[in-house]
Parts: structure tokens; sequence; C-alpha cells
């Protein structure tokens, strides 16, 4: 019975530090993301960004925000 419980005990105290990890992979995948479409919209010549709908002021304040925003 003692095992049973120490077990479950164990498991759930490792569970907020696990969701921690988990925040924080999300984070990471969110920034590479951000990064990567700017350097694509970075590379849109003015054809391309009337294509889509975005002026070329919308695209610098894009381009001016750090990664993690």
């Amino acid at each position: 019975m003692d095992r049973t419980l120490t077990a479950s005990a164990q498991h759930h105290a490792s569970q907020p530090h696990t969701h921690g990890y988990l925040r924080l992979f999300a984070a990471i995948a969110q920034w590479q993301r951000n990064a990567r479409t700017r350097h694509q919209l970075a590379k849109l010549d003015a054809r391309a960004l009337a294509d889509v709908g975005i002026s070329p002021s919308e695209r610098y304040q894009e381009l001016d925000k750090p990664f993690w925003r």
C-alpha cells in the first residue's frame, strides 16, 4: 500500500515540473516560428506584399518586433 501512495505522490509532484518544460518548449517553438515568418516577410517584394494585403509600413512594424513578441 505504501508503494502505491508513494509512487502516486511522486508522479503528482513531478507534473508541475514537466508542464514547465512543455511551456518552455512551446515558447521556443513560437519564437522560431516568429523568426522564420519574419525572415520570409523581409524577402517579399512590393508586389508580393500587395498580394497578401500588407503595406510596407506594416511590414517594417512587424520586422522591428523582437522574436519573442
